[in-house]
């Protein structure tokens, strides 16, 4: 398991487009992924659960992944954040 601690910087937090962006990409590994705020966990392979956390900009989340491919699926997350979810 790999958990980090990330802040949202794009200026609207996770909304819609951010949600989707990072689901679509958490579909791609194996492994499973996490994200907790406000003391919320919830799975980041769920469009729903990401908007029900309703994550505001500036906030700080703990990001977790468990499984075959998870320091992969990190540095893949770590990146869509720092972009502030713009992927190539």
């Amino acid at each position: 398991m790999v958990t980090k601690e990330l802040t949202i910087n794009n200026k609207h937090g996770i909304h819609t487009r951010p949600a989707t962006v990072f689901v679509e990409n958490a579909a791609k590994f194996k492994c499973d992924v996490f994200i907790t705020y406000n003391e919320e966990r919830v799975n980041g392979k769920s469009i729903m659960g990401l908007l029900i956390l309703a994550v505001e900009p500036g906030a700080t989340i703990e990001l977790e992944t468990d499984g075959p491919d998870e320091q992969e699926a990190m540095n893949r997350f770590v990146e869509i954040i720092e972009n502030n979810f713009y992927t190539e």
